[in-house]
């Protein structure tokens, strides 16, 4: 049995960040641990990208500054995360060995100064990658302080080199066995691309105009295959010196380069850098989505291994997270499944790229805003951590997402550049958010018998075995809404017969899908009842047996369905607006049985129930008071509530009956 984040947690929300010490004297580390104990801080992460410090020329290996840290952590109570630290190699690497270095689809080499800097196909790579790792874990398997392990940090390397085509067709040969079967898989009978010699395949660099939409799809497969690969070889290392610790390493979240569902399959803890922008309306939503999708991901409890205290350093302007704010989000985190809140990172730097990057002691220090909040919510998880560390709620919704189709639908020939994925499902999401519904996510060939109401934003491309799943939700009693452009192509992205697989349309009730009708940026398109965005669709309904929920009202689609219902499926053509789309969605998930925890609920105020808590997050500015009926004991203040409860500014509570 694979160890689980509960092994790390023992029962606590772990609480603390990336450490960086490296970058300080000796001195400050002393410090350092006055003030993590007084915020309450029970784990670090050590050595993420410590590689130059450990092996400063090719084989030494500079362990003792690291023995240090991991005594010192040890001797105050604060578990140690030990990073592999792979996802920046020292300089000399790329210096002696050239061919450890990625390059983009233009040729030209990505050179060491950064980070990532590293090609996922260089067997050179992969061997000082596991020599550094082999070491580390060999030192450390038995040291008291080790937790858990953190391999590598945010896999996000592509690698157009040559290096990388050599091992493109290789997977190829893996995936279609002849240059016949890859021929058809690509559709080359298009444009004279057909290949007679494996020699002429190649990964898909700069074209003179569109590159064959079958390839690139292959080669995003292929990228996120060969950054497993890295990920698994350090994973089987240090399993093998420490079978006992769980392994991870940090998702991006939404990052196209990743199948994140197999990738999930082979962490023993799912965890997620998250950095929703403290200025967007919506940043609690980003977060929910990615909170949701990560715990959906973990089948349960995960961890949230980076977050902002104050502002980060990337954005065009990098504003700070008012007062009170990180405190709010740090408790979203936890009402939507996770087990660990950290950050990066602890000490803000002084020095490098991110030195205006926040730290959870920041330039201002133990007088600071940033770390006086920091003690506060360190005291906070502290509290509520045995009452709800481990507990998982199933939810009744799914919202299913596939990297295949995301790749698929994002080819450069498409329709519309205006629909993009990202931006439709995050429509859906905020839809259901809005609406005060917790979704958990799925993939299409998940089982989803245990949910009352699956809903599509949109799959451009499903395999057979996704369809006949959803076929036979909906024939066993579930209710399926899907949104535009779903089913149009298969795993290879050869568009179906009709433009839309046959099956689903009879699901639907579609007789005939005509033309699709993408519109521009800020176009609508007039429905009963509610307006379009982004795109429309001419379609014809079967006579019997499927109802035209809205038709669209002028133009040329005039009296066309823009949504169609056929028993427990429905099909919705467009985008309707935010509120449109939100009315839509909580009508039929209240015919199908999905209601929010708490009625009554106003709109600024998020309620997520998990386990026997429930949590009540206030996402405004302005005090509001939320009913909630019956007796509860807060968890975050001890006092007893009946039947109602004011939150402050960005203010929560943590409710237990």
């Amino acid at each position: 049995m694979k160890p689980t984040l509960a092994d790390a947690t023992r029962g606590r929300i772990l609480f603390g960040g990336d450490y960086n010490p490296e970058q300080w004297p000796e001195e400050t580390w002393h410090e350092d641990v006055r003030l993590m104990k007084a915020a309450g801080v029970n784990s670090v992460t050590l050595g993420v990208f410590s590689w130059a410090k450990l092996e400063p020329v090719p084989g030494a290996r500079e362990f003792a500054w690291l023995d240090r840290l991991m005594d010192l952590m040890h001797g105050n109570g604060i578990g140690v995360v030990l990073a592999t630290p792979t996802a920046s190699p020292p300089p000399w690497l790329g210096r002696l060995h050239p061919d450890t270095l990625p390059v983009d689809q233009d040729g030209r080499t990505e050179w060491w100064g950064g980070r990532q800097h590293f090609s996922h196909s260089s067997t050179t790579y992969r061997r000082h990658a596991a020599a550094i790792t082999e070491d580390l874990a060999a030192r450390y398997a038995n040291h008291p302080a080790l937790t858990m392990w953190h391999i590598n940090n945010e896999y996000c390397t592509y690698d157009w080199s040559n290096q990388a085509a050599a091992r493109f067709r290789t997977w190829l040969q893996r995936r279609y066995g002849t240059l016949d079967a890859l021929n058809t898989a690509w559709g080359t009978a298009f444009w004279s691309q057909g290949y007679g010699d494996w020699a002429e395949v190649h990964t898909p660099r700069h074209a003179h105009y569109l590159r064959n939409p079958a390839q690139v799809l292959d080669f995003k497969r292929f990228t996120s295959d060969m950054l497993l690969e890295c990920y698994l070889a350090e994973r089987d290392i240090v399993r093998r010196h420490t079978p006992h610790p769980p392994v991870t390493t940090n998702f991006m979240p939404l990052w196209a380069g990743q199948d994140a569902w197999r990738w999930a399959e082979e962490e023993d803890v799912v965890s997620v850098d998250l950095y929703p922008d403290p200025r967007d309306p919506l940043g609690a939503q980003h977060a929910a989505l990615v909170q949701d999708m990560t715990r959906s991901q973990a089948r349960g409890p995960w961890m949230l291994m980076e977050q902002a205290a104050g502002p980060v350093n990337w954005r065009g302007v990098n504003h700070p997270k008012p007062r009170g704010l990180n405190r709010l989000w740090s408790l979203q985190a936890v009402a939507r499944g996770a087990d660990a809140v950290c950050y990066f990172q602890w000490r803000q730097s002084r020095q490098g790229a991110e030195k205006f990057h926040s730290g959870m002691v920041s330039h201002a220090g133990e007088q600071g805003r940033t770390y006086q909040e920091i003690q506060r919510i360190g005291a906070e998880l502290a509290g509520i951590g045995p009452e709800v560390a481990g507990t998982h709620t199933a939810n009744d919704l799914a919202i299913l997402h596939d990297w295949h189709s995301w790749w698929a639908g994002a080819h450069e020939g498409r329709l519309s550049t205006e629909v993009d994925h990202p931006q439709v499902l995050t429509a859906w999401h905020r839809a259901l958010w809005e609406s005060h519904l917790t979704a958990d996510f799925a993939h299409p060939e998940h089982g989803l018998t245990a949910y009352k109401l699956v809903v599509v934003p949109q799959l451009y491309a499903l395999t057979d075995s996704a369809i006949d799943n959803l076929l036979a939700y909906v024939h066993q009693g579930g209710t399926l809404v899907s949104g535009f452009l779903t089913g149009v192509a298969d795993e290879d992205d050869r568009v179906r017969p009709g433009g839309m697989d046959a099956r689903l349309r009879e699901l639907f009730g579609i007789r005939t899908l005509h033309e699709w009708w993408p519109l521009e940026e800020r176009e609508r398109v007039e429905c009963e009842g509610f307006r379009g965005t982004l795109w429309s669709e001419e379609i014809e309904r079967v006579a019997d047996g499927a109802e035209t929920v809205a038709a669209y009202k002028g133009g040329e689609l005039d009296g066309l369905p823009a949504v169609l219902r056929s028993g427990r499926a429905w099909y919705v053509s467009t985008l309707p607006e935010p509120s449109d789309l939100r009315e839509l969605l909580s009508r039929i998930a209240a015919q199908a049985g999905v209601r929010p925890v708490l009625d009554g609920l106003p709109p600024q105020v998020e309620a997520v129930r998990r386990g026997e808590a429930l949590f009540l997050l206030n996402h405004a500015r302005e005090p509001v008071t939320v009913p909630v009926p019956g007796t509860h004991r807060d968890l975050l203040t001890g006092a007893t509530v009946a039947d109602e409860i004011t939150l402050g500014r960005y203010g929560a509570a943590v409710l237990k009956p």
